[in-house]
């Protein structure tokens, strides 16, 4: 099932990779804010639950629907583009196998443990 849900994610990563590409928005722009979603990271310097919440908010796609909506609203033409860039980076992520993180821990995830087995 693991292994389903990773190339599921791939599959998304790359319509939205394809997507961006479609928007015509600038390169500079992907490269400026595709990692910008894991400053979310520095939640953990304020301990594990806090740490899973920053991050878990951070990599939600319900964060990126709430980002087309309002762009939308307000007619901003750099929602999209940046939405796509924030839905390439989580589906990458978690098709790479860092899914959504639990409050015991960094590396324990919705999608399994990640790092070094113990």
């Amino acid at each position: 099932m693991k292994h389903l849900l990773r190339l599921e994610n791939l599959a998304v990563a790359l319509i939205a990779l394809g997507g961006y590409w479609a928007t015509g928005a600038s390169w500079t722009l992907f490269a400026l804010l595709v990692l910008a979603p894991d400053i979310a990271i520095l939640a953990y310097l304020f301990g594990p639950r806090l740490g899973a919440i920053g991050y878990n908010a951070a990599h939600s796609f319900i964060g990126v629907a709430l980002l087309v909506v309002v762009g939308h609203l307000l007619d901003w033409g750099l929602a999209l583009p940046v939405a796509l860039v924030w839905t390439f980076h989580i589906a990458l992520d978690r098709a790479l196998g860092y899914g959504l993180k639990y409050a015991s821990g960094f590396t324990e995830t919705h999608l399994g443990p990640i790092g070094k087995a113990k």
